[in-house]
C-alpha cells in the first residue's frame, strides 16, 4: 500500500513539476534573459519562495505528527487556529513587502537598473497581495497531506501553473502590450485564488463535519514556538541558499537573474524527483525501525544507495547534455543562442550540487528521528553565511557569464560542506550503514560517461533523448551491481512478478 501510494504521489508530483517547467519555458519565450524576465520571475516566485522557506516545512514537521495524535474535532479546531494566525501574519508581511518594495527589489535583483528597477519594485505589490493567500494554501495542502489526498495536494499546483502559463502565452502573443506587468499580476492573484478554491473544495469533500465538544482540555493547544522555529529553520534554510545565489548572480547585470533561474530549474527538477522517490520508498521504513537494529541499517543503506544513484544519473545526463536540454526547454521565442549557452554552462556546474543534496535529504531524516535537527540548522546557517561572504568578496571580480558560473561553484562547495558536516555529526550512527562502494561505483560511472561528451556534439535531439535514458539506466545499473541490497531488492521484485503467489 505504501509503495503504491508513493508511486502515485510521485506521478502527480512529476506532472506538477513538468507543468511548472513548462511555465518557465513559456516565460523564457516571452521575455528571454532580460530585465523584464528578472522582474516577472521575482514577482511570480516570491510568495511561494517565502512560504517554502519559512512555513511549508514547519507545517509538515509540526502539524502532521500533532494531528496524528488528535481526533477529527481537535484537528479541525487546530487547523482553524493556525489559519487565523497565518492570515494575520500574511497581511502583516504583505504590508512590509509593500512598504519595503524598493529595498527588496534591490536585494532580490540587484542587476536591475533605472526603469527596470522601478518596475521590479512596483511588481512586488502583487507579491504582497498574494502572500496571505499562499500561506493559507500551504496550510490546506498540509491538511490534505494528512488526509492522504494526493490528487488534492498536487492538482492545486497544476491549476496554479496552468493559469500562469495561459497568462504568459498571452504576453508572448503580444495581447497585453505595455501593461504586461499589471496583467501578469492580476493573473497571479487569479491563479492563487483558483488554487485556494480547489484546495477548499477538496477539504470539504474529504473532511467529515464533527459536532459536539472537543475532547480534552488541551485539544486546541499547538506545539510550542521553539518546535515551530527549529522545524521551519531546518527545512527553510536549504531553500534559502539558491535564492541567495540567484540574488548574487543578478549582480552580473539585467537578465542574469533569469538565466540563473532557468539554469537552476535544470538542477531542481531531478533533485525533487530523486528525493521524492527516496522519500516515498525508503523514508517510511526508516521511521518505523529502531535505532541500532538490522532493520534500521538496511533502511538507511537503501535510502543512501537509491538517493545517490539517482543523483549520479542526473549529474551524468545534465552535465553531458546541458546544451540540448536547455535548448529543448528554453531555446525558443526571445531566448538568444548566446544566453542559451550560458544557461547550459551554469546548469552543468550546478548539477553537481545534487550529490551532497541527496545525502543531506537522508541525513535530515536520521536527525529528525534522533531530535538533532539543531545540528543541521547551524550547518545551514554557516553555509548561508559562507555563501554571502563569498558573494560579497567577489562582487566586483566577475561580470555576466563568469558571475553566474562562480555562484554555481559556490553553491556546490557550500552544499558539499554542509553534507560533510552532517556526515561527521552522524558518524556513530552511520558507522556500519553508509554504503561506500555503492556510492563510489555510480560516481565513477558518471565521470566516465561525462568524459564522452565531445562525441555527441553533432547528434540529433531524438538521439540525445535516447542517450539521456541510456545514461540514466547505466548509472543506476552500476549502483545495483555494486550494492548487494539493491540487487536483492531487484531480484525480489522480479521474482514476485515472475512467480505470483495466489492466496
Amino acid at each position: 500500500m505504501y509503495l503504491r501510494a508513493g508511486v502515485f504521489s510521485l506521478g502527480l508530483l512529476l506532472l506538477s513539476r513538468v507543468l511548472g517547467l513548462l511555465r518557465e519555458s513559456v516565460q523564457a519565450a516571452a521575455f528571454g534573459s532580460s530585465g523584464m524576465g528578472d522582474v516577472v520571475i521575482v514577482m511570480f516566485t516570491l510568495p511561494d519562495l517565502l512560504v517554502g522557506i519559512f512555513l511549508s516545512g514547519a507545517l509538515a514537521y509540526v502539524l502532521l505528527p500533532h494531528w496524528a495524535q488528535q481526533g477529527a474535532a481537535e484537528q479541525n479546531a487546530s487547523q482553524k487556529k493556525v489559519a487565523k494566525t497565518l492570515i494575520a501574519a500574511g497581511v502583516v508581511l504583505g504590508l512590509a513587502i509593500w512598504l519595503l518594495q524598493d529595498f527588496l527589489a534591490q536585494a532580490l535583483a540587484p542587476g536591475l537598473k533605472g526603469d527596470m528597477k522601478a518596475l521590479g519594485a512596483s511588481s512586488l505589490v502583487w507579491s504582497a497581495v498574494v502572500l496571505p493567500l499562499a500561506m493559507l494554501a500551504a496550510l490546506w495542502t498540509t491538511r490534505l497531506q494528512h488526509e492522504r489526498d494526493f490528487i488534492g495536494m498536487y492538482a492545486g499546483n497544476l491549476l496554479f501553473n496552468f493559469v500562469l502559463v495561459a497568462a504568459l502565452l498571452l504576453v508572448a502573443a503580444g495581447a497585453m502590450g505595455a501593461g504586461a506587468t499589471a496583467g501578469l499580476g492580476l493573473f497571479l492573484v487569479l491563479a492563487m485564488l483558483a488554487r485556494l478554491g480547489w484546495l477548499g473544495w477538496r477539504l470539504r469533500r474529504d473532511l467529515v463535519p464533527v459536532a459536539g465538544p472537543i475532547k480534552g482540555a488541551g485539544g486546541m493547544e499547538l506545539p510550542k514556538a521553539s518546535v515551530w522555529i527549529w522545524a521551519g529553520l531546518s527545512s527553510g534554510l536549504l531553500l534559502l541558499l539558491p535564492l541567495v545565489g540567484r540574488s548574487i548572480a543578478s549582480q552580473g547585470g539585467e537578465g542574469a537573474l533569469a538565466s540563473f533561474n532557468y539554469a537552476w530549474k535544470l538542477v531542481e527538477l531531478p533533485l525533487v524527483l530523486a528525493v521524492q522517490l527516496v522519500a516515498s520508498l525508503a523514508f517510511p521504513a526508516i521511521t518505523r525501525t529502531e535505532t541500532g537494529t538490522p532493520e534500521r541499517e538496511r533502511a538507511l543503506q537503501l535510502a543512501f544507495s537509491l538517493a545517490w544513484a539517482l543523483a549520479c544519473a542526473a549529474v551524468a545526463v545534465v552535465a553531458t547534455f546541458s546544451l540540448p536540454l536547455a535548448g529543448l526547454l528554453f531555446g525558443w521565442g526571445r531566448m538568444g543562442a548566446d544566453k542559451l549557452e550560458i544557461i547550459a554552462q551554469w546548469s552543468a556546474i550546478g548539477v553537481w550540487s545534487l550529490l551532497p543534496q541527496a545525502l543531506i535529504a537522508v541525513l535530515l531524516t536520521v536527525m529528525a528521528i534522533s531530535q538533532r535537527m539543531h545540528v543541521a540548522v547551524w550547518a545551514y546557517v554557516a553555509g548561508l553565511l559562507a555563501l554571502l561572504m563569498l558573494g560579497w568578496a567577489g562582487a566586483g571580480e566577475h561580470d555576466g557569464a563568469a558571475k553566474g558560473a562562480a555562484v554555481m561553484w559556490m553553491l556546490d562547495a557550500v552544499l558539499a560542506a554542509v553534507a560533510l558536516v552532517l556526515l561527521v555529526a552522524e558518524r556513530k550512527s552511520l558507522r556500519r550503514t553508509f554504503p561506500w562502494l555503492a556510492c563510489l561505483v555510480p560516481l565513477l560511472a558518471s565521470l566516465l560517461l561525462i568524459s564522452l561528451k565531445p562525441l555527441f556534439a553533432a547528434l540529433s535531439l531524438q538521439l540525445i533523448m535516447i542517450l539521456c535514458c541510456v545514461y540514466g539506466l547505466l548509472v543506476v545499473g552500476s549502483a545495483v551491481l555494486a550494492s548487494p541490497l539493491l540487487r536483492g531488492l531487484l531480484f525480489e521484485r522480479l521474482g514476485r512478478g515472475a512467480f505470483p503467489v495466489n492466496s
